[in-house]
């Protein structure tokens, strides 16, 4: 995943962030300190063997793991890193994506990373209209790792992402922060349940239970939900028999980099 060590007491202690800062976050030439590139895992829907989407994961030019580069990664530096991921992703999707195809490009951002959504999302656009990617295709993936410093914000970001028309989702549901209170505020399309309850599920009543009622509560709500980070096949035969039809995890594929993975 594409998530930043970036922690509360670096926040606190920095001078607090403006939109001049951010602007001037974008456009800075420093650098980052290690290339970047994108590895592709894809979201299968195991009801119709489809692929729904392919998640975008950030990996070094030279091999580094996502751990690695986000462990250099400078709380200054947080916008550059997160406009850097979203063109890279796009770019190569525009290589490796069927034209015409309905497959998703998702992508991991950080509410804290996106001063002004409508803004933000410029480079994205452009960079989808150089490569020939319909940005109707793009999904967009948020956690919290940490609690939410400005819920209106986040949810500021998904109205305008929604109207213009990208999917949105909660990542990590069921560990950290990520919890009822963000889908009842923010209300978005999808919901990744974490890989902490769907590990062992064949073996633990306690996670059928709980992911069934997750899956219940969602379909109430309109939303729809990934089980992530599955490792066997009889978890993901568990999820099936639960309800649950997309999927992801190594059982079903391991990210490939530069490359779009057979399931």
């Amino acid at each position: 995943m594409m998530h930043a060590p970036i922690t509360a007491s670096d926040m606190a202690s920095a001078r607090p962030l403006t939109l001049a800062d951010a602007c001037q976050g974008c456009r800075t030439q420093a650098p980052l300190k290690t290339a970047i590139t994108m590895a592709f895992q894809p979201i299968v829907d195991i009801g119709s063997g489809t692929v729904f989407a392919y998640e975008a994961l950030v990996r070094g030019q030279n091999g580094q793991s996502a751990g690695e580069i986000l462990s250099g990664i400078d709380p200054d530096m947080i916008y550059k890193f997160d406009q850097t991921c979203r063109v890279k992703a796009i770019e190569l999707a525009g290589g490796l994506f069927a034209p015409g195809g309905a497959a998703k490009l998702s992508i991991n951002f950080m509410p804290n990373a996106v001063y002004e959504p409508n803004a933000c999302i410029r480079a994205s656009l452009a960079a989808a209209r150089r490569v020939g990617f319909d940005p109707g295709r793009l999904m967009f993936e948020f956690t919290e790792n940490e609690p939410m410093r400005d819920a209106g914000h986040v949810r500021g970001i998904i109205e305008a992402y929604r109207a213009r028309g990208f999917t949105t989702a909660i990542d990590d549901f069921g560990a950290g922060y990520a919890g009822l209170g963000l889908i009842a505020d923010l209300r978005p399309d999808m919901l990744k349940i974490d890989m902490a309850l769907v590990r062992d599920i064949d073996t633990s009543a306690a996670r059928r239970t709980i992911v069934a009622a997750v899956l219940g509560m969602a379909d109430a709500l309109g939303v729809r939900c990934i089980a992530e980070g599955i490792e066997t096949a009889e978890e993901l035969e568990t999820l099936r028999a639960i309800g649950i039809r997309l999927c992801q995890g190594y059982h079903i594929a391991r990210p490939a980099t530069e490359a779009l993975p057979l399931a």
